[in-house]
């Protein structure tokens, strides 16, 4: 019966309403690591710092063979996951195999509070330019990107700044337009939403970014969903920054979730998100398969044939009923073959693990023509074929993706982040495009303050005109 309705309408048996109000929490209780298949096997990608998981010394490339006794032969990465969660202050025995040990080696590690940071990462990518990717939004994201932003002002003054909200899914309502007031200023919509059987509800910007009008670039693409296309929608109408990348998802119903019995609850679509032109952030669903409708990357939202046509604060044309078309379109380079062969190996997580068997690296390490010739070595121990064109073509990108892994190994996924943000295209382009942001940002109100101008010189003439002679 839900299929009729749309394609966001859902039932949640227990297990789902679990993960979808731990995900809307932005925590969980476990041993605070990431695991993933690998070789047939479930391994730690990365133990989070400070968690349990890490204080015990379990490293990345840990191969889990067993928790609590039972081995995890055959069994998937999320019912490892499960089994590595549990209630806080409890034990969980992880067995594991690690590489270079004589045997396995057992870790008894007790459950405690991890929290699931919506900014997984936020650091000074240039002097002076702040770079922040915000994955999600739950309860804790507008708290997080403004800790964010506050961290960017102690170092000094900010001259731009790349909000990242690629593969962001979207989330909390109240999220998404708490962290859209950071960028605005007080009194400007954020977003609105229209139920057939309820009035029409706007949301404003509650506080305002108190003048900090710093130039702005945010990053999307076709995971952009939901609350991050209100937030790069609010942004893009209102002339505050310039949006680039990728055509957006194209999410915008209202779901409410009701609380059922027995542990389940059910999601019914309610209303629909306009952005402040009154553009529909939601594209066309009637026809299309749930497949098609989730999966398909085709040229639908590309197009802007047939979408309805809206203006910006500042009179520029916007697109709306498919999603958030970017300012500047730029898309991610797709691999080659030679990459995704390499990518589809694990072959940079298993030269680091590799690598590091018998040594440490630096911060201040860089990939080389020695580490170049160990994974060469590597790739052929591993069979991986490869041809001297194939390595001189992607060489940079290989040396990224060395030192990423390396730093995730040593000093935490988020050094690895770093890594590999500093040398991603669609970042770069859009330090590129910094300028081009302020420049938006400065015509956008100038426009604006023209038109009050004369606004307001015509109705002083208006009432000068209507006063008794």
């Amino acid at each position: 019966m839900l299929r009729v309705l749309d394609p966001h309408s859902n039932f949640f048996d227990p297990k789902q309403y679990a993960l979808l109000r731990e995900d809307q929490r932005g925590k969980y209780y476990g041993v605070g690591m990431s695991v993933g298949p690998r070789n047939n096997k479930v391994i730690v990608i990365a133990p989070f710092v400070g968690t349990p998981a890490y204080k015990a010394g379990i490293r990345p490339g840990d191969v889990i063979a067993a928790v609590d006794g039972k081995p995890t032969d055959n069994m998937t990465t999320s019912e490892v996951a499960d089994l590595l969660k549990g209630q806080k202050g409890t034990t969980v025995h992880i067995t594991i195999i690690r590489e270079g040990a004589d045997k396995p080696i057992e870790f008894t590690v007790v459950r405690d509070e991890i929290p699931r940071y919506s900014v997984d990462l936020a650091f000074e990518i240039r002097p002076g330019i702040g770079y922040m990717h915000v994955n999600g939004f739950t309860e804790t994201t507008e708290h997080e990107v403004a800790q964010g932003l506050e961290k960017f002002q102690q170092q000094g003054e900010l001259k731009g700044l790349i909000l990242d909200l690629r593969q962001n899914p979207g989330g909390l309502l109240s999220e998404g337009v708490g962290v859209a007031d950071k960028f605005l200023h007080k009194g400007q919509v954020i977003v609105s939403h229209h139920g057939r059987n309820s009035p029409e509800k706007i949301y404003r910007a509650a506080h305002g970014n108190s003048g900090k009008d710093y130039p702005l670039v945010v990053l999307v693409n076709r995971g952009t969903a939901s609350a991050a296309e209100i937030v790069s929608g609010a942004i893009q109408d209102h002339d505050r920054g310039l949006v680039v990348g990728e055509s957006t998802f194209g999410k915008g119903l209202v779901q409410t979730v009701y609380p059922l019995g027995e542990n389940t609850g059910l999601a019914l679509t309610t209303a629909k998100y306009y952005t402040p032109s009154g553009r529909l952030i939601q594209r066309d669903y009637n026809g299309v398969s749930l497949y098609d409708y989730y999966y398909n990357h085709d040229d639908q939202t590309n197009s802007n044939v047939g979408k309805e046509i809206k203006l910006t604060d500042s009179g520029r044309t916007v697109y709306g009923g498919g999603g958030i078309t970017p300012d500047v379109k730029f898309p991610q380079p797709k691999p080659n073959r030679f990459q995704d062969e390499l990518l589809q190996h694990y072959a940079f997580f298993n030269f680091a693990k590799h690598y590091l068997f018998n040594r440490h690296v630096g911060k201040d390490f860089q990939v080389n023509d020695a580490v170049l010739q160990d994974f060469r070595k590597f790739l052929d121990d591993e069979k991986i074929t490869y041809t001297e064109a194939d390595l001189a073509g992607v060489q940079d990108w290989i040396g990224s993706h060395i030192k990423a892994e390396l730093f995730v190994s040593e000093f935490g996924q988020q050094e690895g982040l770093k890594v590999q943000a500093e040398t991603d295209p669609q970042i770069l382009k859009a330090l590129d495009l910094l300028p081009q942001a302020k420049e938006l940002a400065d015509n956008a109100k100038h426009i604006i303050a023209e038109r009050t101008s004369a606004r307001a010189t015509t109705s002083s003439s208006a009432t000068a005109a209507a006063q008794p002679q």
